[in-house]
Formats: C-alpha cells, sequence, structure tokens
C-alpha cells in the first residue's frame, strides 16, 4: 500500500485521538448485517478500530495493513487476540477465503497507480468466495474536498502527548493530491512529518477497474456520512465462480 503515514510506532499511537468517534463505519457494518456475512478481510485495517468492532459482533476478522506500527497498536487493544493481524497488503492475506472484503475511509484512494490498484483488487477478489462482497468508498473529486483539507500548527493533546500538529496540501495534480502533517512533541522536541498521496477516481474509472477485475452487481451509492462528497461502492465476486 503507497501510504505508509503511520508506520511510525510515535505517530501510530496518535491515530486514533485524530479519527473522532467512528460514525462513518456504521454504514460498513449495516452493508455486512445485510449481507450476513461471517467472515471479513479488513484491507488497511489501521488500528484495528473496525476489524476489532467486526469481531465483537461474531465475526471472524482478519486485518491487513503495511504499517507495523498501527498493527502494534491494534495488537494491544482489548479483544486483539481473536483477530488475526498481518503486516501487509491484501495479497500478503492469501490463501485466505472470506465472505466480504472492506476497505474504509480512504484505504482505497492510496492505491495511486493503476497497476497497483488493479494488483490489489485481483487479490481481494482471489480472497473473497464465490459471492463474496467487497465495499469501500472514495471520494468524489467534483467535490474539491482537499480545498477543506489543512490546518495551521495547533496544540493539543493525544494519546497522553501533547503535541503541536499542522497539514498541508503540497500538490495537487489531478487525479493525486498530497498533503503533508507534521507533528511536534512538546515532551522532547521531536519532530515527525508524514507524506500522503491520495487519488481521486472519476465513478466511471471506479466501475471500469472493477469489472475489469471480475466483480459484479457494481453499487456506486451516496456515501452516508459525507453526503455528495463521495461514494460508498459495494459489489460482488459472481456467485458462480470457482475457487
Amino acid at each position: 500500500m503507497t501510504d505508509n503515514a503511520y508506520a511510525h510506532p510515535r505517530l501510530a499511537k496518535l491515530y486514533d485521538g485524530f479519527e473522532g468517534d467512528r460514525s462513518d463505519l456504521d454504514c460498513y457494518v449495516e452493508v455486512l448485517s445485510e449481507a450476513g456475512v461471517r467472515s471479513v478481510l479488513d484491507v488497511g485495517c489501521g488500528t484495528g478500530v473496525f476489524a476489532l468492532r467486526l469481531s465483537d459482533l461474531g465475526l471472524e476478522v482478519t486485518g491487513v495493513d503495511p504499517g507495523a506500527g498501527v498493527i502494534d497498536v491494534a495488537r494491544a487493544k482489548p479483544g486483539a487476540d481473536a483477530v488475526r493481524w498481518i503486516v501487509g497488503e491484501a495479497a500478503d492475506a492469501l490463501p485466505i477465503q472470506v465472505d466480504a472484503v472492506t476497505m474504509t475511509a480512504n484505504v482505497a484512494m492510496v492505491f495511486t497507480s493503476d497497476d497497483h490498484w488493479e494488483a490489489t483488487l485481483q487479490a481481494i477478489h482471489a480472497a473473497l468466495r464465490p459471492g463474496g462482497l467487497l465495499a469501500f468508498e472514495s471520494r468524489n473529486p467534483a467535490d474539491r474536498g482537499w480545498d477543506r483539507w489543512g490546518h495551521p500548527y495547533m496544540e493539543m493533546d493525544v494519546a497522553d502527548e501533547r503535541i503541536v500538529t499542522s497539514q498541508e496540501v503540497t500538490s495537487v495534480n489531478l487525479p493525486l493530491v498530497t498533503f503533508v502533517d507534521t507533528n511536534r512533541f512538546l515532551s522532547d522536541g521531536e519532530v515527525l512529518t508524514s507524506t500522503s498521496t491520495l487519488r481521486f477516481r472519476e465513478e466511471a474509472e471506479i466501475r471500469t477497474s472493477l469489472k475489469e477485475c471480475g466483480f459484479t452487481e457494481i453499487d456506486v451509492r451516496d456515501l452516508p456520512y459525507a453526503p455528495g462528497r463521495g461514494w460508498l461502492v459495494v459489489c460482488r465476486k459472481p456467485a458462480g465462480e470457482s475457487l
């Protein structure tokens, strides 16, 4: 996965404090519940918030993320022993077979090249049982969400750390947008930066890439927690395909 901003252990511990109440995950729980799935691969699981939530609901869950730092944070949380954690990408979870695969938040947008995106979709397709479901979200470039990103230096408490943090959008070269987060730890003065690039795909591009990788029943919905700003994409591996 291209974007690995929270691989550093000290940054990884800040992640949950920046993410808020995670009500954005509610729509995924609803989709999986309606589909009656029993096993899930969460690609780009981060600190395990969603994986652990699904595990608490009685699902068999595997979480995979290339950031060793965030996986360490996930493994230290209550209930983490019930989840299988993998440091890596979707292909590193194979030969798993699950009912559903999820990529929450901006995960689907961190695959900036066509080759990386296609390889990830192919690995997800291989991980799904026939009829299995893929759910992810992507921001609508027409909304120009990057115009609302960025903030000047501000001091705050996060995860038992007092920090000064800022964010700056450094490049808008569509379909790619790059931004830099800077965090200075007041306890010892250490400064850590992370650079992230996201790809804003058009709806037609998303549909085409999914079809080319063998997905059907492609449903592109308005993103429930941010209407007009993005899409919740739900599709399936054809039920008639062999494992």
